[in-house]
């Protein structure tokens, strides 16, 4: 009775599949041996675009090659706006120094965020003087694809923060807020998720959910931290929960949440992605979930109905 509750047998899903772009459409390097104090532009393999990540022009393309939704991620500045940039610091990207939330938004535009990048170890920097001035502020993000979905990633665990983002995310037309979704630190997205009406999400609401629906969710039981949040699931791990794939993706839908399937999760970070012809074979037939990618030029053309 358990399995038959559980079985995805004749059930369809309610969701339809939605592609994510990590950044936008951005250069990549390997994700084996990363830290939290990797520069990961000193390792990007040879470029094939001259996209950065977090800019207006690597979102427009990312659109246009067939996401639906761009992650992108955020500080707050010292004149109180939010700077659209992935790093803590402005050494790795950057021809600047310091830490980005201590700088002003005008000081943060007048950098090369295309300056770091080398896929030769420093011998050539391909992307160098061409990112003078594409950091952009989240309001000019937002401004710009007004239509569009976004997935906003708090870089701190600042509750004030997301007191803050929250507060600017309200200020937006109801139609558009509705769009967005948050993750990040644990304070900042609590306090975000208090303010406002969407999906949200910290690395401790993920794995008590995950691990309370693997171990009641055979019964129909939701823990609360699945409900109205966004689930970044491992590729390798999905096989284990309850009603995988349509049911569970239709649980989850039912209470708000939406579902990103992720690259293989062994000891590595978020950062892998669904980016190889082999990773979509790991997925069942139909899927029609989320898929987070770091490619999507390569992942879009090969999935039908795109």
């Amino acid at each position: 009775m358990i399995a038959l509750c559980n079985s995805s047998f004749w059930v369809s899903a309610q969701t339809q599949r939605t592609l994510l772009a990590h950044r936008g459409l951005a250069q990549t390097y390997p994700a084996t041996g990363l830290t939290a104090t990797t520069c990961t532009a000193a390792r990007i393999f040879p470029p094939e675009h001259t996209f950065i990540e977090n800019t207006l022009p690597s979102m427009r393309a990312a659109f246009a090659a067939g996401a639906d939704i761009v992650e992108l991620d955020v500080h707050p500045t010292t004149d109180g706006q939010f700077a659209v940039f992935h790093d803590w610091t402005l050494e790795c990207r950057t021809d600047g120094q310091g830490v980005t939330r201590e700088r002003s938004l005008a000081d943060l535009k007048k950098l090369d965020v295309g300056h770091g990048y080398t896929a030769d170890g420093g011998k050539t920097f391909p992307l160098r003087g061409t990112g003078i001035g594409l950091l952009p502020s989240l309001a000019e993000v937002l401004n710009a694809f007004p239509d569009k979905r976004f997935l906003i990633h708090i870089k701190s665990n600042d509750a004030d923060e997301g007191r803050r983002l929250a507060e600017r995310l309200t200020s937006l037309p109801h139609q558009q807020s509705q769009r967005l979704m948050i993750y990040g630190g644990a304070q900042p997205v609590a306090v975000a998720r208090d303010m406002l009406d969407i999906p949200t999400m910290s690395g401790s609401t993920l794995e008590r959910c995950l691990i309370r629906y693997v171990l009641l969710g055979w019964s129909g039981y939701m823990p609360s931290d699945c409900e109205r949040s966004v689930l970044l699931v491992p590729v390798n791990y999905a096989p284990w929960l309850w009603g995988w794939p349509n049911r569970f993706l239709n649980r989850m839908n039912d209470h708000g949440s939406t579902v990103f399937i992720v690259g293989r999760n062994d000891g590595e970070d978020f950062s892998s992605g669904i980016d190889r012809p082999e990773d979509l074979s790991l997925l069942p037939s139909g899927y029609a979930g989320g898929i987070w990618t770091n490619r999507i030029d390569r992942i879009a053309p090969m999935l039908p109905n795109r």
